[in-house]
């Protein structure tokens, strides 16, 4: 039973399909597949049930589940002590984050950070908040942007850093609101809406801002993508509230909120008080302005939280 196996095994528990763990592993879907059937053939059990459309676990591959866990943990463990002699010649990050992340630009930030340790090998995750944030804990991921529920992160996980994202009402062009451009929470009561699917960071912060003002929201649609959800407001289905910077990308009209101005936190989040993966805690210094990598570059970041 090799490492690359069970990692396999796990990507495939993670993305529910073949294809999609494939692709998070950045091979071929047969490839993957004969690992995890060679792998299944070592342990003597069917370890997923690949009769229906969606792969689903069987009572071994459940039974394996923690164990894998386990054992990958310990592996990446191995590495972050090859990785603390080897000055970051070499090592591995995983990063989680959440779809409608607007106040950092990871693309451009990781592309710095690859240009500074070429060697580290950066792997993303995105996902709804719930979901992060087990992986988080977990130690399947070394970092995540999350966006709390009520302001407090899960048991065990530090705020390196804290952002507040404006949210904003996007509308169709057009739409009599963008016209007004302003608008009161409460005033919305007749406006059909696309929102995220519950559990998503957006949806969450959009749940607690129309429950607080007492608005009844009528959902016409919703979504699990951004692009979707703008293309949806776009063709006048309904609107949205969406972090400013997603609205002004698309070009779409961005509707002031008043009373109260609404906003969501989104913090970068880890175990403990710094990272002991010696790659991660310099991605984590990266991405909060503290590493020599990101001096004197200009960024949404702000300083460590607490």
């Amino acid at each position: 039973m090799e490492i690359r196996q069970l990692r396999h095994f796990m990507a495939v528990v993670t993305e529910g399909s073949f294809t999609a763990a494939a692709r998070s592993e950045l091979i071929v879907q047969s490839a993957l597949s004969t690992s995890v059937r060679n792998l299944e053939r070592e342990l003597g059990a069917d370890l997923f049930d690949r009769t229906g459309r969606r792969v689903v676990l069987t009572e071994a591959g459940r039974a394996l589940v923690p164990q894998a866990r386990a054992l990958l943990a310990g592996a990446e463990e191995a590495r972050h002590a090859v990785a603390a002699v080897t000055g970051l010649a070499a090592g591995r990050v995983a990063i989680g984050t959440i779809q409608t992340l607007t106040c950092v630009d990871l693309p451009a930030e990781l592309a710095t950070f690859h240009r500074r340790f070429p060697g580290v090998q950066v792997s993303v995750r995105d996902a709804p908040v719930a979901e992060l944030t087990e992986a988080l804990r977990a130690g399947e991921l070394d970092l995540a942007y999350l966006v709390p529920d009520a302001g407090d992160l899960a048991e065990g996980l530090t705020a390196y850093a804290t952002w507040r994202e404006e949210l904003v009402l996007i509308t169709a062009p057009g739409h009599p609101l963008a016209v007004a451009g302003r608008t009161l929470v409460k005033d919305l009561a007749g406006e059909p809406f696309v929102d995220f699917r519950a559990g998503t960071g957006l949806e969450t912060a959009v749940r607690r801002l129309a429950a607080h003002c007492g608005l009844e929201r009528r959902i016409t649609c919703d979504v699990t993508q951004i692009g979707l959800l703008v293309d949806l407001v776009r063709a006048g289905i309904g609107v949205a509230f969406v972090p400013r910077r997603i609205g002004e990308r698309a070009g779409l009209p961005c509707v002031e909120i008043r009373q109260p101005e609404p906003g969501r936190t989104v913090v970068l989040a880890g175990r403990g008080p710094r990272p002991r993966n010696p790659a991660a805690a310099a991605l984590a210094d990266h991405l909060t302005g503290a590493g020599p990598a990101a001096a004197g570059r200009p960024g949404g970041r702000r300083p460590p939280a607490g």
